[in-house]
């Protein structure tokens, strides 16, 4: 468990990837949805069945690319899988869906979002122009509320409940796809065994070891292996309310890793600010090892696995974890 209360989840975020905007929100994309629907091929029936589906793919959307990678593992030749935000230049938060985006929903048997407020737009979106769709909400299916950690991801308990659940509702809306579906989240699992197996190395060399983080994007994997999060109260809030920390709370920061309070540092690479940067230099004054992690998929096409298996990675070399 954490060492400090649950934090508010963050609204906005400072980032060095800027928000795109492509309109004035949800409502002005329901508006123009109508229109566009009306000239749109995307539904071609019993002939868009391809490779090895026995049946027509269901149409998924998926609101963010944490999850997209996954339900298109889970998905295979049975899924048509569109993930909206599929680019780490986009601040998942802010982001404001465009009449292309409206139309991808109104064409969907299954819309896959985080939920936790971290996609809001998403949410409403599927509310507005996918009402025919099962929505699978991936706070709901790990039972987080408003104001907890949303970056539901990097729990590993998580990802399992949630892979299961877009497999059942899959099962649900193409039955004849079943035995396919079924062989795609045996092939998933098999492909997490590295993921698994270096959350359980790390869980069982340097559990009750401590680490301090610029942000609370790593805090669930932190908690899965076992460490003890050590990270200032006050800047911990600050952060997650993008407030800037007060003086003392700074201080405090450089005191712990100036007198090596924690083992280890996670940075999320993708913020920037005077700040993080004084941070990290605090920290490798004074030998304590950083470890870099993303909010979003490494922009490389790495799978999710891969994205997470690499940090897991460095995380364990850091921490001296034979892994």
């Amino acid at each position: 468990m954490r060492s400090r209360p649950p934090l508010p989840a963050p609204r906005t975020r400072r980032r060095t990837r800027r928000a795109l905007t492509l309109a004035s929100g949800v409502t002005a994309v329901a508006v123009a949805v109508l229109a566009l629907a009306a000239c749109s091929t995307a539904d071609d029936g019993d002939a868009r069945a391809t490779g090895d589906c026995p049946t027509t793919p269901v149409d998924v959307v998926v609101s963010v690319d944490q999850w997209g990678d996954i339900v298109r593992q889970l998905g295979g030749d049975c899924a048509d899988v569109t993930t909206i935000l599929a680019s780490s230049s986009v601040d998942p938060h802010d982001y404001e869906p465009s009449p292309k985006d409206g139309v991808a929903f109104t064409h969907a048997d299954v819309v896959v979002v985080n939920g936790v407020d971290y996609d809001a737009w998403a949410s409403k979106l599927a509310a507005s122009s996918a009402q025919g769709a099962a929505v699978v909400d991936a706070g709901d299916v790990v039972g987080a509320a408003d104001g907890d950690n949303p970056h539901l991801w990097y729990s590993p308990t998580f990802v399992t409940q949630v892979a299961d659940t877009v497999t059942a509702q899959l099962e649900t809306s193409a039955p004849a796809a079943r035995d396919v579906f079924e062989k795609n989240r045996a092939a998933f699992a098999a492909s997490m065994k590295p993921y698994d197996d270096l959350v359980a190395a790390i869980k069982e060399q340097a559990a009750d070891k401590t680490y301090a983080a610029t942000e609370s994007v790593f805090d669930y994997t932190a908690q899965a292996v076992g460490l003890k999060d050590v990270t200032p109260a006050g800047y911990a809030r600050a952060a997650a309310n993008e407030t800037d920390p007060a003086p003392g709370d700074v201080k405090a920061f450089d005191d712990l890793l100036t007198s090596h309070g924690a083992d280890v540092l996670v940075v999320n690479t993708q913020t920037e600010g005077a700040l993080t940067d004084q941070v990290r230099d605090a920290a490798k004054s004074a030998g304590v090892p950083v470890v870099g992690v993303t909010e979003t998929v490494a922009p490389d096409g790495a799978t999710f696995q891969d994205w997470q298996v690499a940090q897991l990675t460095a995380l364990a070399k850091a921490l001296g974890v034979d892994a």
